[in-house]
């Protein structure tokens, strides 16, 4: 059984930056995708980044340039690290590994508050 398990979250100042961790664990297969969705109160479920195995990155237009996202293949680990942090990134934020079938784990989802 696959968990999918995300760490790192907090309240941080505008300005700021937080590094996000996640590990998809119990899998003996590999992942075509892994990355992180974010959802604020009151709004729908919005891609954040992805990066394929082979280290292909995707960044929605809200986050790039301030957003680095990368992965240990070999760990099934995936990082995003947050700069520049701002009250709109205020969200829960939600890990996802996809196989390569489609099917897609998530994980329970890390607080990220961006506030003075």
């Amino acid at each position: 059984q696959v968990h999918v398990v995300e760490s790192g979250g907090g309240l941080v100042q505008p300005g700021g930056s937080l590094r996000l961790s996640c590990a998809a664990s119990g899998s003996s297969f590999s992942f075509v995708a892994m990355g992180w969705y974010r959802q604020a109160s009151g709004e729908q479920r919005e891609l954040v980044a992805l990066i394929t195995s082979s280290g292909n990155p995707t960044y929605a237009d809200s986050v790039k340039g301030r957003f680095t996202i990368s992965r240990d293949n070999a760990e099934n680990t995936v990082y995003l690290q947050m700069n520049s942090l701002k009250p709109e990134d205020t969200a829960d934020y939600y890990c996802l590994a996809r196989r390569g079938t489609g099917y897609t784990y998530w994980g329970q989802g890390t607080q990220v508050t961006v506030s003075s």
